[in-house]
């Protein structure tokens, strides 16, 4: 025979389990709303998505080969891109066994050598070049709406960044590495745009000064 659960007449007439009982069966579901999925996997999803603050790109993947005594070793590398959004991005470079290590290592390089660089509004604050070996980077702001003019390496690394409007040019070597830190070095050069008119200024005002007695030095020499 079933267990009947005691029921009691309250005042209204209508039946209701006593204080054990309910208490036992608050308990139970209590329990049950607990255990939820055996492997947490909403959960651990939600929390994924909450703790996430950096997005990644792969910039290129290459298989790489070391001679050793025994033969050739094959490895892979691997250049990631990791940013915000924001003001933040980081590049790094990494090689493993295999493609998911070598992205994975890549990825923990990249944060650990984040920079942060100053944006005026959803461009960069003026016009940089900079050289990184063989690779040679000229970036320039551009007017709301132009978009990111950019190819290749530069893009995908301009697109985890808060910059929305930007002309660049990839000069000299086509080094996807070299590309990539030249890029990140522009960046961290940029300096407030108000800061950088100021030293302009000054720098023009000191070239006006110095171009005279330069004119006269080379009269001397001839």
């Amino acid at each position: 025979m079933e267990n009947k659960q005691p029921k009691v007449i309250n005042e209204a007439g209508s039946t209701r389990l006593n204080k054990e009982a309910s208490a036992a069966k608050e308990a139970r579901e209590n329990n049950f709303r607990g255990r939820g999925r055996r492997d947490n996997r909403r959960n651990r999803r939600a929390t994924e998505e909450v703790k996430k603050e950096f997005d990644s790109v792969n910039i290129s993947i290459n298989r790489v080969s070391r001679t050793v005594k025994g033969g050739r070793r094959m490895r892979f590398q691997a250049l990631v891109a990791v940013g915000n959004h924001k003001n933040k991005i980081g590049v790094g470079m990494a090689k493993g066994a295999d493609v998911t290590s070598a992205v994975q290592k890549a990825e923990r390089r990249a944060k650990k050598n984040m920079v942060t660089f100053n944006l005026d509004g959803e461009t960069i604050c003026h016009e940089v070049e900079t050289k990184i070996t063989g690779a040679n980077v000229l970036m320039k702001p551009a007017a709301p709406g132009t978009g990111i003019i950019a190819g290749g390496v530069i893009r995908s690394i301009i697109g985890l960044t808060g910059v929305k409007n930007l002309v660049s040019k990839s000069l000299g070597s086509t080094n996807k590495a070299n590309i990539a830190y030249a890029v990140i070095e522009g960046l961290r050069q940029q300096v407030p745009r108000d800061e950088w008119l100021a030293n302009r200024g000054k720098k023009a005002k000191t070239a006006e000064k110095e171009a005279p007695k330069a004119k006269k030095a080379a009269k001397e020499e001839k």
